[in-house]
């Protein structure tokens, strides 16, 4: 249809066999879910052209590589990233993908990250969560986050299941009669957001001004909360940080499975047209709602074309 925008989805899930051995129940989704993750062409790519998805950045699923033990990190994630990349091969117009990385062994995330980038074609990584318990502000993590920015790449935070002490301390009982409390009810945003904050505040962009992170749902509330986090931030008693000014630069928030026309108009204002991207969260959404809703939000069409694809080429150099 003429006008009508390209869409490119950047935060599209799959599964790969070789590292779900190690996930235990998190490799077993719902059946309606688990065959979708495990497929990229016979239900995938047509679901895509029903909804109006030109192309979809593949990551894989939650909890991803940040639990898994030393001995076997490396060459899972070696494995997953190459099992990525034939998928793209095989459909480049379709597919691109963010890289799983052996955060434990910072060194070698690094390197592997460089080797994804560089050798397959991949766009940056994802890190689910928590790194064994630890946030990724730790300073023996800088490595990773060093070489992003030399590649010139984003590190997508994407939420992971909160800390069992801060589940049980916190989100208990409901976290069993209501499991969307730690989960996209409320858990998910909170722990992502804490890591987005808690970098933030690490003085990790003063090291790293080029440092390019992404938040998934719209950015876990943290531009809801902008103007109040800046302000508290800034009073006495506080390590100087310029909190806002760090977050509208170094970072971007995509609309993954949050389809709020209050949520994008906070977004909009706070951080402007160029920090949003859309995405899905597929297979856990469907992406005809997520492309139906934002080609009726009512908005500049230059800029909504942006939100679209735009602004992913530009940041993922698509």
């Amino acid at each position: 249809m003429a006008g009508t925008p390209e869409f490119i989805a950047i935060e599209e899930h799959f599964m790969e066999p070789s590292l779900a051995q190690y996930l235990g129940k998190a490799a077993s989704p719902p059946a309606a879910v688990s065959e979708k993750l495990y497929d990229f062409f016979e239900r995938r790519i047509p679901e895509m052209d029903a909804a109006g998805v030109t192309k979809q950045v593949l990551s894989h699923q939650s909890p991803g590589s940040q639990r898994l033990a030393d001995d076997v990190a490396e060459e899972a994630c070696r494995n997953v990233n190459d099992a990525l990349a034939d998928v793209i091969a095989q459909a480049p117009d379709r597919f691109d993908g963010f890289a799983m990385l052996p955060t434990n062994l910072p060194e070698a995330a690094a390197d592997e990250l460089t080797r994804a980038v560089e050798e397959k074609g991949l766009k940056g990584a994802m890190v689910h969560g928590l790194n064994h318990g630890e946030f990724l502000d730790a300073e023996r993590y800088r490595p990773i986050f060093a070489r992003a920015e030399a590649l010139d790449v984003p590190i997508y935070i994407h939420p992971s299941l909160p800390d069992k002490t801060v589940t049980e301390r916190y989100y208990a009982p409901f976290d069993q009669t209501h499991h969307a409390m730690t989960r996209a009810g409320w858990g998910f945003g909170v722990e992502a957001g804490t890591q987005a904050v808690r970098l933030i505040l690490s003085g990790i962009f003063d090291e790293h001004p080029n440092l390019k992170i992404v938040l998934g749902h719209l950015g876990e509330a943290i531009p809801y909360l902008l103007v109040r986090m800046d302000e508290a931030f800034s009073r006495d008693g506080n390590r100087p940080v310029n909190f806002a000014e760090v977050f509208r630069r170094n970072f971007w928030v995509t609309t993954s499975g949050f389809f709020s026309d209050s949520a994008l108009r906070c977004c909009l204002d706070e951080l402007g047209p160029d920090r949003i991207l859309f995405a899905v969260d597929y297979p856990y959404v469907g992406s005809k709602p997520g492309v139906d809703w934002l080609k009726a939000y009512p908005m500049d069409e230059a800029e909504k074309a942006k939100i679209a694809s735009g602004n992913a080429k530009d940041l993922l150099k698509l």
